[in-house]
């Protein structure tokens, strides 16, 4: 069925670029769909910056049995970027060798206790195709330490579809007037707003740290979604699994029984879950057709659970402007 989605995606993407008489025509989209798969690994706190404890694996494995073509990865050392790339690579999952891009949230210290035993500390993504270059933009800064980012890579034969990665900080403290998590939700949606008067199609995955139904996330959200557990929004998106029949609105949960401090993590509602706070977004205008999401149960090969997030997939079509 994979298969037959995609030619049918292909055929339509020609057909759109021919006139009546058969001459191509640059200014219309083309349509392709999209499996997005993103995971906050937890990488220092749950797995103590180790490349071979089970995590890496797990990880590449989920990645190429869920057939993605875009990864975003969350709170990752740098030894494991590095360790997911040859997986990757082993497993014959990218078609090219510039598929995958890294952002510093904290840089290498010589102190061996700080996270990652020193090493760097961020975000990711990768790409099954090849990308072009990225761009990396630092949010408002936190009081918690390094500088939260948002970082962007566009497909190479697709320029105007970009693919992006961020972490919105767990701090809700006022900074310079306002809390300091809307400020970098707003900056990551004003860099999104700048793509899109580009012409540019984004998919965005991260670990948002707001629940659906939360306030500071009403500009984010469509106001096409209208249900009980989530309304009153202005913005322009849809989030992959904002339709989820045990939870309309919101979704699946995306964390774990515990958290990283091996808290238990109790459900609240508005469904009797816990939390939903990694998303996976998509401008409503630029989506053709359903769309789908998912929350998958977190791997136990770390002698354990290999974070205190799940992993958060979904699948859509897109308009691309060629």
């Amino acid at each position: 069925m994979r298969m037959l989605a995609r030619l049918f995606v292909a055929v339509v993407a020609f057909s759109a670029m021919l006139l009546p008489g058969g001459a191509a025509r640059a200014a219309d989209p083309v349509v392709e769909t999209f499996n997005v798969w993103q995971w906050n690994v937890a990488g220092w706190t749950m797995n103590q910056g180790s490349a071979t404890n089970g995590m890496v694996a797990a990880a590449a494995a989920s990645i190429v049995n869920q057939n993605a073509d875009f990864a975003a990865l969350n709170e990752i050392c740098w030894d494991q970027y590095k360790a997911l790339q040859a997986r990757l690579d082993q497993a014959g999952w990218p078609e090219g060798t510039s598929y995958s891009r890294f952002a510093t949230i904290r840089n290498a210290e010589p102190d061996t206790s700080a996270a990652c035993d020193g090493e760097r500390f961020g975000i990711a993504l990768f790409s099954r195709r090849q990308l072009g270059i990225a761009s990396q933009y630092a949010l408002p800064v936190d009081d918690e330490g390094g500088v939260h980012k948002l970082l962007c890579a566009p497909l190479a034969a697709r320029p105007h579809l970009r693919f992006c990665s961020t972490h919105i900080t767990s701090s809700n403290k006022e900074i310079g007037g306002s809390r300091i998590n809307v400020q970098q939700l707003a900056a990551v949606l004003g860099h999104l707003q700048d793509f899109y008067a580009d012409g540019d199609t984004v998919l965005i995955g991260g670990d948002f740290n707001a629940r659906p139904h939360y306030g500071r996330l009403d500009n984010w959200y469509s106001p096409s979604l209208d249900v009980p557990n989530n309304s009153g929004n202005t913005g322009e998106h849809r989030e992959l699994d904002d339709m989820e029949p045990s939870c309309p609105g919101v979704g699946e949960t995306t964390v774990g029984v515990i958290n990283a401090k091996g808290e238990a993590i109790d459900p609240e509602p508005p469904c009797g879950q816990r939390p939903k706070i990694d998303l996976l977004f998509v401008r409503e205008s630029a989506i053709v057709g359903p769309y789908t999401g998912d929350s998958l149960e977190i791997s136990t090969a770390c002698g354990g659970p290999c974070s205190d997030h799940r992993i958060t997939t979904g699948t859509v079509s897109v308009r691309i402007q060629v």
